[in-house]
Parts: C-alpha cells; structure tokens; sequence
C-alpha cells in the first residue's frame, strides 16, 4: 500500500480544522490535497485522537501478522495431506 504524504497526527489536525468551522475546500486547499482524499481520511480517521490512531496502527500490524500465521499453518497442513496422499498409491 502506498504511503500518504501526511503522518496521522497532520491528518487528524485537518479534520480538527474542518470540524472547527474552516470550510472543507479552504482546508484542502491548504494543505493541498483533493475533496475525495480529504472525506477518505475523514471517513477513517474521524473521531479519533493521535493516541487512538498509534493503537489501530498497532492492531493492524498485529492482525497482519496473525493472517500470515494462519496462511502459513494451512499451507503446511495441505502439504503433509497432499504428502499423505501421494504416499499411499
């Protein structure tokens, strides 16, 4: 995945700014990104303070590393079965 220009903290400062009454195309403007970027961070991170944002970070490195756990352990599983089969005939 590509990695935004923006740290987490500068994104959530943007949402801050339009929440407090600064209209949506004069925070864009500022800081030079597009309406649609701008409702995709807000949809993502809205609501959220910094601290939040380093725990979601933290659970999603986790859960990755989970699903490659997971990947990794049915693979071995297929292969010992498949092993199991070709050495039966």
């Amino acid at each position: 995945m590509r990695k935004s220009r923006f740290t987490e903290a500068q994104i959530i400062g943007m949402i801050k700014e339009q929440e407090a009454g600064v209209p949506t195309a004069e925070v864009c403007r500022r800081h030079g990104l597009s309406p649609a970027t701008f409702y995709k961070f807000k949809s993502r991170y809205g609501g959220m303070e910094v601290s939040d944002v380093a725990k979601l970070r933290t659970l999603e490195d986790e859960n990755a590393k989970l699903k490659r756990l997971l990947a990794d352990a049915m693979l071995d599983n297929d292969n010992i079965v498949l092993k199991d089969l070709l050495g039966k005939n």
